[in-house]
């Protein structure tokens, strides 16, 4: 017993397939020509900034109060991706729901 999978009005499966496979190209491609690139945040980028225009500022009042560890800072980090996505998630399977009832 095979399932049917149903596309999104207006869309072949070869069209969402192609869509995957454009979005991973244009993904990996920074990552293969772009050599020895940093890809720092922008944390860094404003640090370096504000050195710049103001090397005498004081930065004594941002200080952090609780500097997690690597691990539990990475683990954070994915909990925080992790809610987000489900309340995405939750948000559009509800929106989808309620106009299907209507």
């Amino acid at each position: 017993m095979t399932a049917d999978i149903k596309t999104p009005t207006g869309f072949s499966k070869r069209t969402i397939i192609a869509g995957i496979v454009l979005i991973v190209i244009l993904v990996t491609i920074p990552l293969l020509t772009i050599r020895d690139a940093d890809f720092g945040g922008t944390d860094d980028l404003a640090s370096a900034t504000i050195e710049t225009i103001a090397p005498d500022y004081n930065t004594e009042w941002i200080t952090n109060w609780w500097k997690p560890a690597s691990e539990t800072e990475s683990a954070l980090f994915a909990l925080q991706a992790a809610v987000g996505g489900i309340l995405i998630g939750y948000a559009a399977g509800y929106w989808k729901g309620r106009n299907r009832a209507d």
